[in-house]
């Protein structure tokens, strides 16, 4: 029997079985190609909203990405699986058997990938924040599942776990348009408070950084041991305001000295009592 006898018997006992089998791997990478499709599309939309035009957070945008793309490879696997005829309903069990057992020997990292959602979905922060939790403060550069990438003013890399940011307050500096800054200065018992309170109303009217609304405040503190502190208040936006601090720290001083008014030291009275000794003149005894 020769070659074309023998692919003809074949094809006569097993056609139904070929056309079967073709059918079903047509299917498969049709749903691969569909999968791989609405992995793309989910892409680009992501990628449309956080380049500005829906006004969506870059971090968000990369974790719903990650999501949705092995959200829809599981989904496409099962539904090849099944194409072939594996019981997907005793696999998905198995899985999720396999997955609790997973889950309790990795708690730890778990608590980290549940923080994260979280933190991410309720957008507590967001790429180019300055945040601040627990001892760690610094600007945010990355986030994942796992972990929150930070780096200090100082230019430090700090890779933090999403449960530490979760588990403690945390405050983002970043997060409202505009922040109140307190200009505070010391002058002598001597010197005159409307003196001090002229400088820093001169300070308001040149300075024009500062917002009117809400208005700044000029206010005396509780004197100290050996000053009066004047304190200004003054709102500014969030992206100028320590350019505005720092600039205003500087001048503070040289403007106080300039209209008179002096800075004191810190100091302390000390009195000395004691005794009439023997040598005393008034209680020699002739």
């Amino acid at each position: 029997m020769n070659m074309s006898e023998l692919f003809f018997e074949f094809w006569n006992d097993r056609s139904t079985a070929v056309f079967i089998l073709g059918r079903r791997v047509l299917t498969a990478v049709l749903i691969a190609v569909v999968g791989k499709l609405l992995i793309a599309a989910a892409g680009r939309i992501i990628k449309r909203a956080v380049a500005g035009k829906i006004k969506f957070d870059e971090t968000l945008g990369s974790m719903l990405k990650l999501i949705i793309t092995y959200l829809v490879i599981i989904i496409c696997a099962i539904m090849i699986l099944d194409v072939f005829g594996v019981n997907t309903t005793s696999l998905i069990a198995v899985l999720g058997a396999a997955g609790v057992a997973v889950g309790l020997a990795l708690r730890d990292t778990l608590s980290n990938i549940a923080a994260g959602i979280i933190l991410i979905f309720l957008r507590f922060y967001k790429k180019g924040d300055f945040i601040e939790f627990g001892s760690v403060m610094g600007t945010v550069r990355e986030m994942d599942l796992f972990t929150t990438t930070l780096e200090t003013a100082d230019g430090v890399y700090i890779s933090a776990p999403n449960s530490s940011v979760w588990g403690t307050p945390l405050k983002n500096y970043s997060r409202n348009p505009q922040r109140r800054m307190d200009l505070s200065v010391r002058i002598s018992f001597d010197d005159s408070i409307d003196a001090a309170f002229q400088v820093m109303q001169d300070i308001i009217t040149e300075e024009k950084r500062f917002l009117a609304d809400p208005p700044p405040q000029i206010l005396v503190q509780s004197p100290g041991d050996s000053s009066i502190t004047i304190l200004l208040r003054a709102w500014a936006f969030s992206d100028v305001y320590w350019t505005v601090y720092w600039e205003q720290t500087k001048g503070l001083k040289e403007k106080m000295e300039a209209a008179g008014l002096r800075i004191p030291y810190p100091r302390q009275d000390l009195a000395i009592t004691g005794g009439i000794g023997r040598d005393d003149p008034e209680k020699r005894t002739s």
